[in-house]
């Protein structure tokens, strides 16, 4: 009797505290919960060696960095040191957010038709799988800048843990194990990317420790000698050696005089929130954003969430944004990309014009809008919050799985191929079915269009959604998704992040949708005339929503090893 008055006045004191967030009796999906940090990533590993730094006294930057790094060698599918990314930065005392944008660049020597064959036809070979792929990375120069300017640890600190997991190994989970051998003919192309990643002829198993000692020293370079090591140091040299020797065109004033941007985020408005994302080269801020002002002329949230009214407005929603991106966005550096004419509440009223209530509009009969004034599956999202507020959306990737399948010999280091995002041929697809026009072709020192859509919603100025998510051209949709859920459906967000998601990009025109979609739903949408396709999961979001003094977090279940942790 006794243990049953302390458990009472226990649950009484939290119900007390926050009644619909901590217990919702009536939710089926509950999310990790904390007080004064919370990390959530795609390793528990790397996730752990966040929490360590929180409790040391980290900041949320200092924390997402050690993620970062560690992701490197627990994730090598997407972690990385040989690829690059986007942040968020919300600063609590500025109440201010920052977009850090280490996006790849294309090396000097790049020209726009060098995957085109002789027949103009792109070599898709050429164009995603070989040392012509690979970007200048510019992860490394991301993440120091990140800690330099808005950290308070030193880089020694933040990179000893993946120095220790890289060095002493860590225990291969059953993920790691399939992936290994899903991706077995990508990765023995390379006799560096074999040795590290297979005993021999052997797998490694699950339970197995993974060693990357290669992979340390590189890591004790960037220790020692900061972003010089990976830019102008040993590092460069042993990669620009090794790509020169396979026919790539990586030098070293490519390394040299790569740069971090720091911008300003594209902002938005929904229903009384500001939304705070990427700006180009990443596409997906804009779009996101684009979609939200589009739904915001809806009351969504009356229709029900996944109903397929809901469904049918968001479709239609995507279909109009994936065109214009296939036509506006590039790098801004090299292309004018009418931001403010795409984030324009008028021109959302526009394109909601356009939209059938009972019917679909077909992609043929959809051309880019002209405003007034565009990511592999296997790239990683991170998010982080610490006690004094300051919150971390991170996305980073390698393109495909492995990135090129190839490690620069001697290094350890993944290399990405990153320059499959460009459009090799303007008006042809990607290998994610997206087009892309002239404003995404290959040129020197340009950086590739992305769908990362790292975002923080705010309230007041003050962050209420960190989320984030890989999935290729499916990135900006799943973020809208779990936006739409917090806000028209009130949902927490470990429902928003476990509910269905649908995905439409113009071309193909379909509207995928994943298992667990309602068939009497599915039924209804394609008798207004969706063409619908089962896809495979969308999306591993890693998200934390700040509700009521509380950190509430969840990782997404669609992967496996998915880790948020709080206190």
């Amino acid at each position: 009797m006794p243990y049953v008055i302390i458990i009472s006045l226990l649950l009484l004191s939290y119900t007390t505290q926050s009644q619909a967030t901590l217990y919702e009796l009536d939710a089926i999906h509950h999310p990790v919960i904390g007080s004064d940090g919370m990390v959530a990533s795609q390793h528990p590993v790397a996730t752990q060696v966040g929490m360590d730094i929180l409790e040391r006294g980290g900041n949320a930057v200092d924390a997402a960095v050690a993620v970062g790094f560690a992701l490197a060698v627990v994730l090598p599918r997407a972690g990385n040191l040989g690829g690059g990314g986007f942040m968020l930065v919300y600063d609590s005392d500025t109440k201010s957010t920052k977009a850090i944008n280490y996006r790849e660049s294309a090396p000097a020597a790049a020209t726009r038709d060098m995957y085109l064959d002789d027949k103009g036809v792109v070599d898709s070979d050429l164009f995603n799988q070989s040392y012509l792929s690979i970007g200048v990375p510019g992860t490394v120069a991301g993440l120091c800048h990140a800690l330099e300017q808005y950290g308070t640890m030193n880089l020694k600190d933040v990179i000893k843990p993946a120095i220790k997991l890289a060095k002493k190994g860590f225990s291969v989970t059953y993920d790691l194990e399939l992936v290994l051998k899903k991706y077995e003919n990508r990765l023995k192309v390379s006799a560096e990317s074999k040795g590290t990643f297979y005993k021999q002829d052997n797998y490694f198993n699950h339970g197995d420790i993974l060693r990357q000692p290669k992979l340390a020293w590189s890591l004790k370079q960037i220790a020692k000698k900061g972003k010089k090591a990976f830019y102008q140091g040993a590092i460069t040299d042993r990669i620009v050696s090794d790509v020169a020797k396979h026919g790539g065109i990586l030098s070293h004033s490519d390394f040299s005089n790569y740069k971090v941007s720091v911008t300003e985020p594209v902002m938005g408005s929904y229903r009384g929130y500001e939304i705070a994302s990427m700006p180009p080269p990443s596409s997906g801020g804009v779009h996101l954003i684009q979609m939200l002002n589009i739904l915001e002329g809806y009351d969504v949230g009356s229709f029900g969430q996944n109903s397929a009214a809901a469904i049918h407005l968001m479709a239609e929603s995507m279909r109009l944004a994936y065109a214009d991106r296939s036509k506006h966005m590039g790098d801004p550096k090299f292309w004018d990309v009418p931001v403010e004419g795409l984030l324009s509440k008028d021109y959302a009223n526009e394109l909601r014009s356009q939209i059938k209530l009972d019917t679909v509009n077909i992609s043929s009969t959809i051309l880019p809008g002209q405003p007034q004034d565009y990511e592999s599956e296997e790239t990683t999202h991170f998010s982080v919050v610490d006690k004094w507020g300051n919150a971390v959306s991170n996305t980073y990737t390698l393109n495909f799985s492995f990135g090129t399948g190839l490690i620069a010999e001697g290094t350890g280091i993944l290399l990405n191929n990153e320059m499959g995002d460009f459009a090799a041929k303007p008006g042809a697809s990607d290998a994610y079915g997206l087009i892309g026009g002239v404003a995404n072709a290959v040129e020197s020192h340009k950086q590739p269009l992305s769908s990362m859509t790292p975002t923080i919603v705010l309230r007041d100025n003050k962050p209420v959604l960190i989320t984030g998510t890989p999935g290729g051209s499916r990135i900006i949709t799943t973020v809208l998704q779990i936006i739409s859920n917090i806000i028209d459906h009130n949902m927490n967000i470990a429902e928003a992040t476990h509910a269905p998601r649908i995905h439409h990009q113009w071309y193909p025109d379909k509207l995928y949708y994943e298992h667990g979609l309602n068939v009497d739903t599915r039924n209804v949408l394609r008798s207004r005339g969706h063409i619908m396709e089962q896809r495979a999961a969308m999306g591993s979001t890693q998200s934390i929503l700040i509700r009521d003094g509380l950190l509430l977090g969840a990782s997404d279940p669609r992967r496996p090893d998915g880790a948020t942790m709080g206190y």
